[in-house]
C-alpha cells in the first residue's frame, strides 16, 4: 500500500485550522486517521478545602490529568477497569476521563493496591482532582 503523503498533510492542516484533536477520512477500502495531542492552555482553578479527613487521604494519589467526565469502565455495562482491592501495575489504565468527545486513559502512576475509588462512574472531574488512592 502506498502512503499518500499529500492527503496526510492536508488532513494535518485541517486539524490545525479547525483546532481538532483527530480527523478520519475514508475512500472505498482506504481509511486514513490523523490525530494529535493538543496541549491545552493553562486553566486557573480555585482550590477549595477538602471535606474529607486526612486519614482518608493517606496513600498514593492518582489524579485527573484533565477536566472531563470520569468513566470506570471502557463502555456502559462492561467490567470496570479496577475495583477496591485490585492489584495494579504502573501504567495500567485505571479509568477513562472523557473531554470533548476524546477518551483519555488514566494510567496508574505506581504499583499498588486500590484502597479507595473517590469518583462515581459518569462524574465530572477537575484537573488535579484525586480519583483513586493506592495502598
Amino acid at each position: 500500500m502506498k502512503i499518500d503523503k499529500k492527503l496526510i498533510k492536508e488532513l494535518k492542516d485541517y486539524l490545525e485550522e479547525f483546532d481538532l484533536s483527530e480527523i478520519e477520512y475514508q475512500d472505498g477500502n482506504k481509511k486514513v486517521k490523523v490525530a494529535r495531542n493538543k496541549i491545552s492552555s493553562p486553566i486557573v482553578t480555585a482550590h477549595k478545602p477538602s471535606l474529607t479527613s486526612t486519614k482518608e487521604e493517606s496513600g498514593t494519589k492518582i489524579t485527573s490529568p484533565i477536566i472531563g467526565t470520569a468513566y470506570l469502565a471502557p463502555e456502559p455495562g462492561a467490567k470496570k477497569f479496577v475495583e477496591v482491592g485490585t492489584q495494579i501495575k504502573k501504567g495500567q489504565t485505571i479509568m477513562i476521563v472523557e473531554a470533548m468527545k476524546t477518551m483519555n486513559h488514566v494510567p496508574a502512576t505506581s504499583d499498588g493496591i486500590i484502597k479507595k475509588i473517590l469518583v462515581q462512574d459518569g462524574q465530572a472531574v477537575e484537573f488535579g482532582q484525586t480519583l483513586v488512592l493506592l495502598k
